[in-house]
């Protein structure tokens, strides 16, 4: 299975700003259905940021404005650019691709044939 190694992430204070970046150890599948997800202390896995095959953003409504997906095919990276960071913004920030072309969204990359990496921790001080 294809490896995905987040980085990137940090500690800060509130209003700050990290990117995140995601490299995928084969060459195609971050042009394809690609996701980033947090899990903050306490709570649920939620998707943050999704592009597809066809480069349709989408973003939670919690980060819209404040965060920024993008892909650099060239780098085969993923990266999320975090700005105006909040304590809520706390947790550990992971990556996840599949090959899906239409039925790219949060479920399908939480199924088992999509890749994921290990995560990236974000800690937002107040």
């Amino acid at each position: 299975q294809v490896q995905l190694v987040e980085s990137g992430g940090g500690s800060v204070q509130t209003g700050g700003s990290l990117k995140l970046s995601c490299a995928a150890s084969e060459s195609t599948i971050l042009r394809y259905c690609v996701g980033w997800f947090r899990q903050g202390p306490g709570k649920e896995r939620e998707g943050v940021a999704l592009i597809t095959f066809y480069d349709k953003l989408t973003y939670a409504q919690p980060v819209k404005g404040r965060f920024t997906a993008s892909r650099n095919d060239a780098q085969n990276r993923l990266y999320l650019e975090m700005n105006s960071l909040k304590p809520e913004d706390t947790g550990m920030y992971y990556c996840a691709a599949n090959r899906q072309l239409d039925a790219c969204n949060w479920g399908s990359l939480s199924t088992p044939e999509s890749s994921w990496g290990q995560g990236t921790q974000v800690t937002v001080s107040s």
